[in-house]
Formats: structure tokens, C-alpha cells, sequence
């Protein structure tokens, strides 16, 4: 048989949560976001589920050659842009909308011999220091692009850098305000931590936003909100088995070295799952898991291909015993992506993107019930 790790994906999730941003957006169009293959869930397991949404968001052009196979007519961004002069040719051939972030995508633009005009999105450095102009450069951008015969349409676009967290946004969209007040356009400023936690703003609402992580089951601000404030559900169900167990004694050591030293007797199953899966090598003793749906925790380092969890809270469970490492479990049970990434000290994105290849990856139904 094969071994025992399996990732299941839930697209009836991710058409829920993009579901919960529409509500929260009221009227504004809805991008998904699929950049990083759909944040590591595969682009065309999830494809039924993008239908809820207006447009897709993505940074790869091999990405948009992917959803335009796949029978997607709508629009199509490019959130950082261009990266070569010759990309333009794609984004004619393809209608590819695409961000302008600096002055050589503008001089690529006005060199590009094209019949039909481009949509761009100028995009704003309001804070976060990584992409666009500052807002006292923006408008001399927005100037050039407006004189280019080869642009049909300017679009307004910024990032929060801290719309998950108490300094807010407050700076950042006031930023943005100043400088575009008075300039035609669509504009995009939402993210998923804003459609939670500001859509309430018409100004951060605007045309459109772009709906991330939370469309994967993640909460942006956790672990201040977990996905049940919010309503979310997890797309993503990390699932394998338990391979092996071993009784410890007190001063008995678990893995590579010797992290972990028994303080009791105690049972421990060793569970086929590690880091060449993807499952974070850095998460120390006490990771949460789920044996047969009862919360357990990891013991001991973790290995290439394997892992421990101490089985003191399911005395039942032997060989073959279910393990969760994230996601749905049995009995209605559920361990959200972002408590497996805050104990490991990342982010549930990291995980979800690092799913091994080696993981036999299936679609999968929601549980019954899994849906609030």
C-alpha cells in the first residue's frame, strides 16, 4: 500500500470563504487571488470553486496561460506586473490587465507595438516599502502613462502593510486618497485583512479587492481572530497515519538530538509525515495535532519522513490511528492551519505553499457539517 500521508483539498470551502469577502465587500468586485498555485492547493483542483469570483489575481504569466485554458473569459492581473519588455506580448495575446510599479514598465509600454490597448493598475507605495511609487512620485507616473497611446485604462491600486494588526490603515489610505482624489479610474486597496476587518470603509471597499489567504481557510489576523470569528473553513486537510509506537520510560529520549526526554512513562505513536512533506521541520515539542480527532501534540524533533506525538490524551489509539497534522479531522473535528503555523513561528501561507509533491494530493467533499 502506499504510505499513509495524503493532502485533501475542499473546494466547496474555498466557495464558501470567497462567499463571506463578497459579503463583507457589498458591492465591490471580487479578485481571487491564485498566485503561488493557488496558494499551493493546485490551481485546477480548486478552478470550480473560482467561478464565485469577478477576476483572478496572479504574478506568473504561466499561471494566466493556465486559467485561460481552463475556460476563464474574465479579467486577469498581473500583481507585479511585467518583468521583461516581451511579457507585454503575452498580455496582448492573452488580455492580461498588469501593475505598473516603476518607470521601466512605463519605457517597456511606450516602446510596445500593440492594436489593442492595455488595462494597468498603477500601483502606490503607501507604506509597505516593497512595491510602487511613493505618493509624492505617483502622480508623475500616472502623467506618463496617460499620454501612452497604448494604454486604454489607468487602474489605482495600493497594499496594507498593516491591516492585520492594531496600527491599522488609517495613514495608508489616507495616502492614497490624497493623491488620487481627482483622477478617474477603478480602484484596489482591500486585501484579505481589510475585507475582514475595514470593508465596513467605502473608501478601502472601493471597485474591487482582493480576496488571499482567506479564501484558503487562513485567518490574516489570527491569532487575535481565529477562522471561526470570521467563518472561514479550510480548504486544505493534511492527514496521515500512525506507523508506530514506542512506551517510553522516564529519561527516555524521542528524534534526532535527543529534544525531547520523557518525564513519565509514556506512549508515543510515530506518525509517516515530516519535512520532506512539508510539514515544518521547526516546530518544536507541543505542535498541535489530531489523533482519531482528539487534540494531541508532537514530541521531539522532526524527522525527513516522520514525526512523534505523544498519544497520553487517546490511550486507544494504535497503529493505523488517523492523524491530522492540519486541517478537517474525524467526528466534526478541525485543527486550523494557523495554530500548526504559530507554534512552528510561521504563517499558515508558508505552509500551505510548501506542500511536498511527494504528497498524493486528491478534491475531496467537506465533511458533513463542516460548513457554519
Amino acid at each position: 500500500m502506499p504510505r499513509p500521508i495524503e493532502a485533501l483539498i475542499h473546494p466547496d470551502a474555498i466557495a464558501h470563504n470567497l462567499g463571506i469577502a463578497r459579503q463583507r465587500a457589498g458591492d465591490a468586485r471580487l479578485w481571487g487571488v491564485i498566485k503561488a498555485n493557488a496558494y499551493g492547493h493546485g490551481i485546477e483542483r480548486v478552478w470550480p470553486a473560482l467561478a464565485v469570483a469577478d477576476g483572478l489575481a496572479m504574478l506568473d504569466l504561466d499561471e494566466a496561460q493556465r486559467v485561460r485554458d481552463l475556460g476563464w473569459r474574465g479579467p486577469i492581473l498581473l500583481l507585479e506586473g511585467c518583468f521583461e519588455a516581451r511579457d507585454l506580448e503575452l498580455c496582448s495575446r492573452l488580455n492580461l490587465w498588469h501593475v505598473i510599479h516603476h518607470d521601466q514598465q512605463i519605457a517597456w509600454l511606450a516602446a510596445h507595438k500593440t492594436h489593442q490597448p492595455h488595462r494597468v493598475f498603477l500601483k502606490m507605495n503607501s507604506g509597505m516599502n516593497r512595491l510602487g511609487y511613493t505618493p509624492q512620485a505617483w502622480r508623475g507616473a500616472w502623467v506618463r502613462l496617460n499620454a501612452l497611446p497604448q494604454v486604454d485604462e489607468i487602474s489605482l491600486i495600493t497594499h496594507f502593510s498593516d491591516a492585520d494588526g492594531p496600527k491599522g490603515i488609517d495613514a495608508a489610505v489616507e495616502a492614497f486618497v490624497a493623491a488620487t482624489h481627482d483622477l478617474p479610474g477603478e480602484r484596489s486597496l482591500g486585501n484579505s485583512a481589510a475585507i475582514l476587518r475595514h470593508a465596513h470603509r467605502p473608501e478601502v471597499r472601493a471597485d474591487w479587492v482582493r480576496s488571499g489567504i482567506l479564501s484558503y481557510g487562513s485567518a490574516p489576523d489570527f491569532p487575535e481572530h481565529g477562522i471561526d470569528h470570521w467563518r472561514l473553513v479550510p480548504a486544505m486537510t493534511l492527514r496521515s497515519r500512525v506507523i508506530g509506537l514506542q512506551d517510553l520510560q522516564p529519561g527516555d529520549t524521542v528524534g534526532y538530538g535527543s529534544t525531547y526526554r520523557a518525564d513519565r512513562a509514556q506512549r508515543i505513536g510515530i506518525v509517516a509525515g515530516g519535512y520532506a512533506d512539508g510539514y515544518p521541520r521547526h516546530a518544536p515539542t507541543g505542535t498541535p495535532v489530531l489523533v482519531d480527532g482528539v487534540r494531541c501534540t508532537t514530541v521531539g524533533r522532526v524527522s525527513m519522513d516522520m514525526l512523534a506525538v505523544d498519544l497520553t490524551p487517546v490511550p486507544q489509539a494504535g497503529l493505523g490511528a488517523e492523524v491530522t497534522l492540519w486541517g478537517h479531522g474525524p467526528h466534526g473535528t478541525r485543527l486550523p492551519i494557523d495554530e500548526v503555523a504559530q507554534a512552528a513561528g510561521t504563517i499558515g501561507y508558508e505552509l500551505m505553499c510548501a506542500l511536498a509533491l511527494r504528497v498524493p494530493t486528491h478534491v475531496a467533499p467537506l465533511p458533513e457539517g463542516a460548513l457554519p
